[in-house]
């Protein structure tokens, strides 16, 4: 069944499911950027959204997923992205020695080097937690 709306979008109202496929995922938020569109949704567009969400967030969680990286992983990533080598990082660490013993693992990241990670890189500290 299909609910035209007063303005130019039509949704598609059937019953939502579980999401099964990426076509699907497609789907659920081509019609929620539709629905967020909108100045004045209707209290049943708003639950309409609120069930498609639920289902969209449940699907990423389960295919889209991030998995968590330690802070090293995270320094060797913004590294990495930004073509940096060990000696590039030098004045935040201090010394070339103690940032290989930081990427072996040998070594924690303290609160200076985060700060100054933080800084250099554009990122909230949380990354490297």
């Amino acid at each position: 069944m299909i609910v035209t709306v007063p303005e130019k979008y039509e949704l598609p109202v059937s019953s939502p499911a579980p999401i099964t496929s990426e076509r699907q995922h497609e789907h659920y938020l081509s019609v929620l950027e539709k629905l967020a569109a909108k100045e004045h949704p209707t209290p049943e567009e708003e639950k309409y959204a609120a069930v498609l969400l639920t289902l969209v967030e449940a699907y990423e969680e389960e295919h889209h997923s991030i998995p968590d990286a330690s802070p090293v992983e995270v320094l060797r990533a913004l590294m990495d992205a930004h073509n940096l080598r060990q000696k590039d990082l030098v004045s935040i660490f201090g010394s070339e020695s103690i940032l290989s013993e930081v990427l072996h693992k040998k070594r924690a990241l303290n609160k200076t080097h985060i700060a100054r990670l933080s800084k250099r890189f554009h990122v909230s500290p949380a990354a490297f937690f």
